[in-house]
């Protein structure tokens, strides 16, 4: 469904300073949009929206670990959404956003600094959160 691109680029040690031309040449022109430009993927048509396989989701740019299927959940909102992130943000770190006229934090890649989505305070009891990711900015390892 998803694949890693990192790979595909040589000699890269630190993702942050793989150049947008670079990520354009390995991303699908739809994750390179979301990811590298901080686009969002249409409501609902995310591969991972009704997606609720045992697993683990990464960074689609770089393979970071993002989150456990166990934290997955329906929220109705249109993009995959999560309770919480692996780690207590391992992999991720939150940016205040503004944009579009709105008081949000977005979620970033730690790794590659791939745009991933947003996380809101309306979220499950257990955290209260809901990390609202895209699935274009995802790849799915399952497990058993």
């Amino acid at each position: 469904m998803n694949f890693l691109h990192l790979g595909k680029l040589e000699n890269v040690t630190d993702p942050k300073r793989v150049s947008q031309a670079d990520w354009m040449k390995v991303l699908p022109p739809e994750t390179y949009e979301v990811a590298r430009n901080s686009g969002t993927e249409p409501a609902f048509s995310g591969a991972f929206v009704k997606f609720f396989e045992k697993g683990r989701y990464m960074c689609l740019c770089c393979g970071a670990e993002l989150f456990n299927s166990d934290s997955k959940y329906w929220s109705g909102c249109g993009w995959p959404a999560f309770s919480k992130s692996i780690d207590n943000d391992l992999n991720i770190v939150r940016v205040p956003d503004n944009s579009h006229g709105m008081k949000r934090v977005e979620v970033r890649c730690k790794n590659c600094n791939a745009h991933l989505g947003h996380v809101f305070d309306d979220g499950p009891k257990e955290t209260g959160e809901r990390y609202c990711i895209n699935s274009v900015c995802m790849a799915f390892e399952k497990t058993e």
